[in-house]
């Protein structure tokens, strides 16, 4: 992970979660095609575009022709996971200990009942590799 925040308005959330649920490059026209419940007007697709490359958060990765011509095709270039981690670190910063704020996070995720014993054991397997210098 690069970035150690990422600040996306809720335009370009959008389009990056229509992006990490595709799996797979799109080209601008497929971006609005694909989103036809979007709070953006199609025009403005460029401008998102750019903004989100400028923060680092898609990549161009291709090319596609379309008609004539040809368009650039786009990727995420950070997972979902990766951008909640951020949110995460970036609200952390609001409390005096980074450690009380980690812990008190992870107390109140792990409470969920819906939580099975192979989650917790893999949970339990990642801090056992952190504390061995992991």
């Amino acid at each position: 992970m690069g970035k150690a925040t990422l600040d996306l308005t809720k335009n370009e959330l959008e389009i990056m979660s229509l992006m990490w649920v595709q799996y797979k490059s799109l080209s601008r026209s497929e971006i609005i095609e694909l989103s036809p419940e979007r709070s953006w007007k199609a025009s403005s697709i460029h401008i998102l575009l750019n903004q989100l490359l400028e923060k680092k958060a898609i990549v161009v990765d291709g090319f596609v022709k379309t008609g004539k011509n040809y368009g650039r095709t786009y990727s995420a270039a950070i997972t979902p996971e990766e951008y909640q981690v951020m949110q995460v670190k970036q609200g952390i910063v609001f409390f005096q200990s980074k450690s009380a704020a980690l812990t008190s996070l992870v107390s109140e995720l792990v409470k969920d009942e819906d939580i099975d014993d192979e989650t917790l054991d893999r949970l339990e397997a990642i801090l056992r590799e952190k504390r061995r210098g992991g």
